[in-house]
C-alpha cells in the first residue's frame, strides 16, 4: 500500500505525504543547542506532535532526549504530590528505557512517598552522570492546566533551570500543548502566592511558523503526483489549497485527503485525472464544510 495524506495522530514520513519540516526542525534545534526553555502552543491538529518527533529523532545522537506524553498520566495522576512524582518517575523511566543503566538505577529506586522535592534530586543526579546533555520534551502538557499540582512540578522546573550554572539539569526545556502555559495559572481559583513561581518568565519566544506555505504544500502534492501521474498543475492546485486553508495543516492535508479518497468515482469525476483540477477542489470544499468536526 502506498503513501496516503493523513488527518489524525502524527505524520510518519513512511507512510504519509507531509510537507518538509527540515527548515523548522533546524530553528527549534537551534534554540536546544542555546540551552532554551521554550513551549509550543499551537491548535490542534497543528502539527506539533509530528514536529517533536522529528526533532527528537534530530537530537537524539547529541542528546539524551527524554519525550513525555502527559496524555498518558491520566487526570488521576494529579491528585497530589505524591501520586504525580511516582508517575512522572515511572513515565520518565520508560522515555529512557535503553539508555545507560545508572540512568534508571538512580530513579527506579522510589518509594511510595515519593514527593516533587525528592523526584528533582533525583532527576538532578540523572543529569550529572548522562554521558549526554539532557533535553526534557513534554507534549499534551495542558493535560494537566487544572491542577495545583502541576504547576508545582513548573515551578520546580523553573528553579532547577535558573540554577543549571550550579546545579546539574536539563540542557533544555520544551513544553507543548494547544494553551500557552502562561495562561495555566489563570485556570486554577484562589490566588495563592504559591504560583508565582511559574514558567512563563523564563521561556523563550517560540517564532517558528507551524502553518503550511505554498512552496511546503507544492512539495507536498507533487510527491503525490510522482506517484500517480494525474497532469494537474501542480503550482496552481497548491495556491488553491493555500488560499482556502491560509496553511492550517489539519485543512491542508484534509484538502487533499478529500480529493483523493472521496471524489474519484462521484458525478462529473470518473478519476484522478479529473478530480485534481478546480472543480474537483472545490469539491473537496464543499464536502470539508459539510462535515461536523471542524
Amino acid at each position: 500500500m502506498g503513501k496516503v495524506f493523513n488527518t489524525t495522530a502524527d505524520c510518519k514520513p513512511q507512510l504519509h505525504y507531509m510537507v518538509d519540516i527540515g527548515g523548522r526542525l533546524e530553528e527549534m534545534k537551534s534554540l536546544v543547542v542555546k540551552g532554551e526553555y521554550f513551549t509550543i502552543n499551537r491548535a490542534r491538529q497543528y502539527g506539533k506532535t509530528t514536529a517533536l518527533r522529528a526533532l527528537k529523532k534530530a537530537l537524539d545522537k547529541e542528546y539524551l532526549v527524554v519525550s513525555l506524553d502527559f496524555q498518558k498520566m491520566g487526570d488521576t495522576k494529579f491528585r497530589n504530590e505524591n501520586i504525580f512524582s511516582i508517575a512522572f518517575a515511572k513515565l520518565f523511566l520508560r522515555s529512557i528505557r535503553g539508555s545507560e543503566e545508572v540512568l534508571s538505577d538512580l530513579i527506579k529506586n522510589h518509594s511510595d512517598s515519593l514527593e516533587l522535592l525528592e523526584l528533582f534530586e533525583n532527576l538532578s543526579d540523572i543529569c550529572a552522570v548522562s554521558l549526554k546533555p539532557v533535553v526534557l520534551m513534554i507534549d499534551e502538557v495542558d493535560s494537566a492546566a487544572n491542577n495545583q499540582v502541576f504547576l508545582d512540578f513548573l515551578a520546580q522546573l523553573r528553579a532547577y533551570y535558573i540554577d543549571r550554572d550550579v546545579t546539574p539539569t536539563f540542557r533544555s526545556v520544551i513544553l507543548a500543548g494547544v494553551y500557552d502555559v502562561k495562561n495555566l495559572k489563570r485556570k486554577i481559583g484562589g490566588g495563592e502566592e504559591r504560583k508565582v513561581n511559574s514558567p512563563w518568565n523564563i521561556a523563550a519566544d517560540f517564532n517558528v511558523d507551524m502553518s503550511f506555505s505554498v512552496p511546503d504544500i507544492f512539495g507536498m502534492i507533487a510527491e503525490y503526483e510522482k506517484d500517480y501521474h494525474t497532469g494537474m498543475d501542480v503550482r496552481y492546485i497548491s495556491s488553491l489549497v493555500y488560499e482556502y486553508t491560509s496553511g492550517y495543516p489539519f485543512l491542508v492535508s484534509r484538502l487533499c485527503q478529500i480529493m483523493d479518497e472521496r471524489i474519484a468515482g462521484n458525478e462529473g469525476f470518473p478519476d484522478r485525472v479529473a478530480v485534481w483540477t478546480k472543480e474537483g477542489f472545490l469539491e473537496a470544499v464543499k464536502i470539508l464544510l459539510s462535515e461536523k468536526n471542524l
